[in-house]
Formats: structure tokens, C-alpha cells, sequence
């Protein structure tokens, strides 16, 4: 018996002994390939869009870092002719909501009705999830504006509280009906993406509110009617609250769609910016915390040409600022600088970018992805936008269905009601280049940027990973070295064409 256990004790011991030998043999292993591999997470990976249908946000072959941490390779580089971007986490700027676009009521429509379920659920996995481009920010019209349908899809203009005749100031006839399609996608959206947000604009009050009382004409609230401006703020109230039990949160809303524009051809209605600040500060404001909802006021809503002033006219009124979280700008008129004006006069409101359109009036790939890139995706947060929103997230390729409004827009995708096929227009590219890659919730940070040339933004991510994003808008193809602290890397972009870059952050 004895015998025995010496010799299980023994062989015990040789077990042991192979083990040691084999974990210090994979050991060595790995200390020599990391010796002779750098570690992955060291690489920079590269997502290109160019004008040529060859690469369109196509990965690229990983991109190394290289060792530029001399003296002299520092001062080859400020003569060099080759321009260096320098990124700088260190230093920070605003915090990113998200990027996205408009769920029209055509949009709904058109995904509802247009496409078949299994066309459907590919276009917003794609559109909505990290297997697509992850868009994270929605806009939604509060009624209806010039790109809504009824349900045979067929123009249709209304609010939530229309009645035949004389008013109905306790909002007995309100209704969210007509959004059907809308709440519909919505939440398919939701379910696909946890960090959506969710803002609603109303094109018009109610006719009935109105002076004249029409949907179409422009006309402004009803002055001479006080309960209009409470029926009014208890509107707002009502919708939040309709949509919530729809299980639809709205984070923001906007006082009016372009209030300094009016048309007789789609819904529309005027709104000054001290009347704005009056209905903020005496009636929606006061109605919304009496009802313990958390959603944001959003004033202006317009372009950026006449943002500034009728911005500060609404901040600068201290009651009306206190409720007002932030103001927002369209692209169709002026430069994004306006949006750095206003955040100067008011550093602690953010600013925000809801709406652009591109159309068939500029029909070229390479030319609208920069102006894309270098006033909206790239412009547009280096003027202190903490979100980037293009208009119809879908349209048909007529540009429909419209409700008198815009003949030849295009949306992010085209889909044709026909036989459910979509086309990835240019935008659904150039919002791609940021909202893949930069989460809600990251911090813009410095990079040099060379206006008409390699125009630049960059972010790091809440989980550390930086994103630099690039657009050559130059007419000739540029090289350009990427620099963080000593490390450098070096890339090529042809003319008019974007690229994103994303890499775990390098020690200095």
C-alpha cells in the first residue's frame, strides 16, 4: 500500500511539472509575438466616402502609428508642405446628443405602406443599429407639415385639435390619430436604438388659435384672445403626454418651424421672437412644470442667417431663458458661425442643428458630400451644434409624397413605393461618416483644421475611443499626417471626398 502512494504522489508531481513547463512555454509566446506585433488596439481604422461610386463609408486597410517624438521631426513637420492635424483630447468642448434626420409623416408612410416587412426591417437596422449607421437623434412634426399624408397617402394638412367651427379652448377634440404612421415607426425605431431622442415641431397651431383662423395663410396666434396662449402651452401639454402613453418620449420640443417664414401653399404660422419669449415665459414654460415634464424647450428654429438675433432677443429676456434649454438653427440661409455667435452670448444653452435638405437643384455626389461635411456634419459642431439633423429621412423618387412644400428635395434614402428598393442618397453617407462612429454622450475635442482643405472634427467616445472626421473639400488630392501627442500617422484624401478615423488613445 505504501508503494502505491509513493508512486501517486510521484506522478502527482510530473503532472505539475508539465503544467508549470506549459504555461511558462505559452508565456514566452506571447511575450514574443507582442515583441514582434504591436498591439491591435494601437492601429487607427479608416472608413472612406468618395466621389466615385468605388467607396462609399467602405473600411480601409488599418493605418499604424509611427514614433514622431524628436526635436527635429517636430520642426520638419512645421515647415514641412505636408499639413499635420493635430488632435488634442485634453482639450474639450461640448457634449454630443446625436445625429439623424426628420421622421416626416411621408417618411412613415412611405416605410409603412411602401415596403414590405422583412424591406422594412432591413432599412432601419440599417439605418438605427451598429450593423448600419446607428443614427440616434429624430426630429417628428407636431401635425402636420408639407411633407404629410393621409392614410391612402394622398396630402394631408391637420393639427391635433381641429374643430368645424368656434373654439375649444379644454382641447376636448385633441387627438394624435393622424400620426398613426408616425408613432408606428417610432417605435420600431426605439426598440432598435435605447439612445434615441426624440424632438417635435409644430408647423402651425390649431386654425381655430389663430387670427384669421386657417392653416395655410401664416397668420400668428390669436393676440386678442388670451385663453389662446394657455390653450395653446396645454396643447404642447397634451401631445407630450398623448405620445408618452404611446410609449414615445419627446426629450425637446420647439416652439414653431421657421417662425419668420409663412406660406399659403403648406401649414405654416408667424411667430416673433418676443412673442416667443412671452409664450415660453408666461404660459408653455409655467405649464410644463406644473405638470412635471422634463422635456426641453427649444427656441428659434431657423435659419441661420437670422438666428442671432432673434435668439438673444429670446435669451436675453431672463423669465423666458430660465425655461428655455436651447436654441435651433436650419441651414438654408447664412453660415454655421451664427450658432458660435449666439453660444458666446450664451455659453450655458446649447445650440442645435435640425434641419437641412439636399435636393436634385445640386445633382453632384462629390460636391454635396463637402458642402454636407463642411457646413453640417464638420461645420455645424465646431460651431458648438450639439446634434446634426438633416430633414425627410425618406422620400420617393419624385421627392414626395408632398403637401406643397419642396418639389425636388431629396431625402437621407429614396424609396420607391413601387418595389420597396432604397437608395442610399449622399447625405445617408455623410451623416454615416459621424453617426457610426461618435455615441451620444462624447465630448468634442481640438483638432487643427484647414478650411478649404482638410476640414476636421474629433470626439472622444464615453468609452475612450477617439474619431477624427475628414473631408478633403479641396479641388486636388491632399496628404496630411494625424498627430497625438508623439504619434503620427499618415493618409491620402482624394478631391471632395470624406474619411473617418477611429483609434484607442495613444499615449502621449
Amino acid at each position: 500500500m505504501k508503494k502505491l502512494q509513493k508512486q501517486r504522489r510521484a506522478n502527482l508531481w510530473l503532472l505539475v511539472a508539465a503544467a508549470a513547463i506549459l504555461i511558462f512555454a505559452v508565456l514566452v509566446s506571447m511575450v514574443i509575438q507582442k515583441v514582434l506585433k504591436p498591439e491591435p488596439e494601437h492601429d487607427v481604422s479608416m472608413w472612406l466616402t468618395t466621389p466615385d461610386p468605388a467607396n462609399r463609408l467602405t473600411e480601409q486597410a488599418p493605418i499604424h502609428w509611427k514614433n514622431d517624438n524628436s526635436k527635429e521631426s517636430i520642426e520638419k513637420a512645421a515647415i514641412s508642405d505636408t499639413l499635420t492635424v493635430e488632435v488634442k483630447p485634453d482639450i474639450r468642448y461640448q457634449k454630443m446628443e446625436g445625429f439623424g434626420a426628420a421622421v416626416s409623416g411621408s417618411s412613415a408612410y412611405l416605410m409603412n405602406h411602401g415596403m414590405s416587412a422583412n424591406q422594412r426591417d432591413q432599412l432601419l437596422n440599417d439605418l438605427f443599429t451598429a450593423s448600419g449607421i446607428q443614427l440616434s437623434y429624430i426630429r417628428h412634426t407636431i401635425g402636420a407639415s408639407d411633407y404629410s399624408v393621409d392614410e391612402q397617402g394622398q396630402p394631408a394638412s391637420y393639427t391635433y385639435d381641429d374643430v368645424a367651427t368656434g373654439k375649444d379652448y379644454e382641447l376636448n377634440h385633441f387627438s394624435i390619430a393622424k400620426d398613426r404612421d408616425v408613432i408606428d415607426v417610432l417605435k420600431q425605431i426605439m426598440r432598435r436604438n435605447q439612445d434615441l431622442q426624440i424632438m417635435g415641431t409644430p408647423w402651425t397651431a390649431p386654425p381655430w388659435m389663430k387670427y384669421g383662423e386657417q392653416i395655410y395663410n401664416g397668420w400668428y396666434l390669436d393676440y386678442t384672445d388670451p385663453r389662446v396662449y394657455s390653450a395653446y402651452a396645454d396643447y404642447f401639454v397634451r401631445y407630450i403626454q398623448a405620445y408618452a402613453n404611446e410609449g414615445v418620449p419627446i426629450q425637446a420640443i420647439s416652439i414653431q418651424n421657421e417662425p419668420e417664414f409663412t406660406t399659403s401653399k403648406y401649414p405654416s404660422m408667424s411667430m416673433g421672437a418676443a412673442e416667443q419669449a412671452k409664450f415660453i415665459k408666461q404660459y408653455l414654460g409655467p405649464a410644463l412644470s406644473r405638470n412635471h415634464l422634463p422635456t426641453q424647450i427649444i427656441a428659434f428654429d431657423h435659419n441661420w442667417d437670422i438666428g442671432g438675433d432673434y435668439a438673444k432677443t429670446v435669451l436675453g429676456d431672463e423669465q423666458a431663458r430660465s425655461y428655455t434649454h436651447g436654441t435651433a438653427f436650419h441651414c438654408y440661409k447664412g453660415e454655421p458661425t451664427a450658432m458660435t455667435d449666439v453660444h458666446h452670448a450664451f455659453p450655458d444653452k446649447p445650440v442645435y442643428m435640425t434641419e437641412c435638405s439636399g435636393g436634385a437643384w445640386s445633382p453632384g455626389f462629390g460636391d454635396d458630400l463637402s458642402w454636407d461635411m463642411s457646413k453640417l456634419i464638420i461645420g455645424a459642431p465646431r460651431n458648438w451644434s450639439q446634434n446634426v439633423l438633416f430633414w425627410n429621412i425618406a422620400l420617393d423618387p419624385s421627392g414626395g409624397p408632398t403637401n406643397g412644400g419642396c418639389t425636388n428635395c431629396r431625402g437621407v434614402v429614396t424609396i420607391d413605393p413601387l418595389s420597396g428598393a432604397v437608395t442610399k442618397n449622399v447625405e445617408y453617407y455623410a451623416l454615416g461618416h459621424a453617426s457610426k462612429f461618435v455615441r451620444p454622450g462624447a465630448v468634442r475635442i481640438d483638432s487643427t483644421h484647414y478650411s478649404g482643405s482638410i476640414e476636421t472634427v474629433a470626439y472622444r467616445n464615453p468609452d475612450g475611443t477617439l474619431v477624427l472626421i475628414a473631408a478633403n473639400t479641396g479641388a486636388s488630392e491632399k496628404t496630411f499626417k494625424v498627430r497625438q501627442g508623439s504619434k503620427v500617422f499618415t493618409s491620402t484624401l482624394p478631391s471632395k471626398s470624406a474619411a473617418t478615423f477611429q483609434w484607442n488613445s495613444v499615449a502621449s
